[in-house]
């Protein structure tokens, strides 16, 4: 059967879903593209178990008698790493000896397939889950995308190069200590980290079970953001998971840099560091006040996963099976897991270890509150022959910007941020809190769109009244384009008053000594729309500078000072903002 559109090499959710709806293709369509494509690509060793239409067809089979437009992914493909659990389909975590046959879908799959997905097929991985190279398989190592010799990443290798060469919308991956993110920078896609728990992870082969989540990679934030808000959600029967709100994008206060020069390695370090360099400017362009910080603690973070105790939780995992068959796993991944059951790692280790976790815990949730961290996703990258000379260091060296995450309870987004060189990409990551899923996707939505090929040019606007979110002129915002960013407060060096207009309206006047500091929202507004709303404000009130708290300045609603001599001003200072006057 012929595709009644041409399908692109990469597959989005929005693209298929557009298509669904409009009648101009089918999802078995697309699963007969994406298996020629897997078979032409065979020698990538990309899948386990790869796409087959008699596997798929009760999926495509269900859809049939449901309406597209009611499943939020209805035919959408993806692709499961062979880690996680598919029905009736062998779980292997890459080791043959170890293969299973599950009775029922891991429960984030589950839920994909309960709102529409397709799963296709298993993909390849580092065995266990224990790896950031994509070479440690005995089922091949999985190419890089892009460039046949380099490696892919691990340990989602297979799922990220997948979604990469056009044979899934999306794909499922874990992520320990960076398996989400290393493949999707690698293989230039973005790779979503939520926090722990958010994901469940029941029928998930464990590889540090307080550490792991189940993540998404895809073409684009937007997508990932649409698999997160169906997967997301505590599951009765996880004991990891937790209730944790969908994020909704929002701009932090701050951005963490690191303060010292990065390490950068591998045949092409220089043009890694360049490609830092000029994420830098970008991230520096934002609009967001940039801070320059110590990121030892990090550093000390990561250490206590492979370098101490935790490693031990790796061997409570999967020790038994070990033992049981020795040899069957890879060298280097048997020597990995062995580590943990080292004499020297007792039960006063581990509680050093999670003593010392715990004060570094504090300190970033210190650090990054109301922030977002930035780092290089990886550092570098290496030729698959070069991993087979030094597999034990090359992989510790691409763990060297994300083996903290997990540790520290941080959520994280791995986004591309151009290329290192020709057809060689070079992406950036953003964490946050687990708690402030919504600065990383704010943050990395401002990123990605500053960079698109024609740019739309904003502004930031302070609003201190009646233009705030569910106030009256809220309409007047969306009108113009504006999106909210965020709340915030002015420096203290303000007063408010309530301007005798009706409808009633404050008036914020700087002060030349003295002042208090005001409740507003910052909104981002398009260049083009700003002239026309600036020139729409009645006297007293117009668009000037406003201090923020943090000593930043940005344009913003300000008001003449004759105003609050008016016999009916009344100075509401006091309130802290208008919302706190109204209520």
């Amino acid at each position: 059967m012929k595709t009644a559109v041409e399908l692109p090499g990469s597959l989005s959710v929005n693209w298929l879903k557009e298509q669904y709806l409009r009648k101009t293709l089918t999802p078995e369509m697309v699963i007969l593209e994406i298996i020629d494509r897997a078979e032409a690509d065979a020698g990538w060793n990309i899948w386990i178990t790869p796409p087959a239409m008699e596997r798929i067809k009760p999926y495509l089979d269900r859809l049939a008698s449901v309406d597209p437009a009611s499943l939020p992914l209805w035919g959408i493909p993806f692709a499961i790493k062979d880690n996680i659990d598919l029905a009736g389909v062998p779980t292997t975590a890459g080791c043959v000896e170890f293969a299973y046959t599950p009775v029922e879908h891991a429960a984030v799959v589950e839920r994909l397939v309960a709102a529409g997905a397709i799963p296709l097929g298993k993909t390849n991985l580092d065995q266990f889950a224990t790896g950031l190279v994509g070479t440690r398989s005995p089922y091949g190592e999985t190419h890089n995308a892009l460039r046949e010799e380099l490696i892919s990443g691990g340990s989602s290798s297979g799922s990220a190069v997948a979604v990469a060469r056009g044979q899934a919308a999306f794909s499922l991956g874990t992520d320990t200590a960076g398996s989400g993110r290393v493949p999707a920078a690698l293989n230039r896609l973005v790779g979503y980290k939520p926090s722990l728990g958010a994901w469940p992870t029941k029928g998930v082969v464990p590889a540090c079970a307080s550490l792991d989540c189940v993540t998404v990679f895809a073409h684009s934030l937007e997508d990932a953001l649409t698999v997160d808000a169906v997967a997301r959600g505590a599951h009765e029967a996880d004991p990891w998971s937790r209730p944790l709100p969908q994020p909704q994008p929002r701009l932090p206060r701050r951005l963490c840099l690191p303060s010292g020069p990065l390490g950068f390695y591998g045949p092409y370090a220089s043009e890694y560091a360049s490609a830092w360099e000029a994420a830098v400017q970008k991230l520096k362009g934002l609009g967001i006040a940039v801070e320059y910080v110590d990121v030892e603690l990090f550093s000390e973070a990561a250490a206590i996963l492979y370098e101490g105790p935790w490693v031990a939780e790796r061997w409570a995992a999967l020790g038994g099976f070990i033992e049981a068959n020795p040899e069957t796993a890879f060298p280097v991944t048997e020597r990995i897991l062995r580590s943990g059951a080292a004499e020297s790692y007792t039960a006063a280790s581990v509680f050093h270890a999670m003593h010392k976790l715990q004060a570094l815990k504090l300190q970033a949730r210190k650090l990054l509150r109301d922030a977002v961290l930035v780092m290089p996703t990886a550092g570098g990258t290496w030729t698959r022959d070069e991993v087979r000379q030094d597999p034990v260091g090359t992989n510790r060296d691409m763990g060297r910007y994300t083996n903290h995450c997990n540790l520290l309870d941080l959520s994280a987004v791995a986004v591309p941020a151009g290329d290192a060189l020709a057809e060689t990409p070079f992406g950036i990551t953003l964490f946050a809190l687990a708690d402030a899923e919504d600065l990383i996707c704010g943050t990395a939505e401002l990123f990605v769109r500053r960079g698109a090929a024609e740019p739309v040019l904003t502004t930031l606007v302070a609003v201190c009244g009646l233009h705030m979110r569910g106030l009256p002129l809220e309409k007047q915002m969306q009108a113009c384009g504006a999106r909210f960013v965020r709340e915030a407060a002015s420096a203290a060096k303000y007063r408010l008053v309530k301007l005798p207009t009706v409808p009633a309206k404050p008036g914020m006047i700087k002060q030349p000594a003295g002042g208090a500091s005001i409740q507003l929202e910052v909104w981002e507004l398009p260049l083009a729309a700003f002239g026309g709303f600036a020139a729409s404000i009645p006297a007293p009130l117009g668009i000037g500078k406003v201090e923020l708290e943090d000593g930043t300045e940005v344009p913003g609603f300000v008001c003449e000072a004759y105003a609050a001599a008016d016999a009916g001003a009344e100075d509401i200072t006091a309130f802290g903002g208008w919302r706190a006057f109204l209520g």
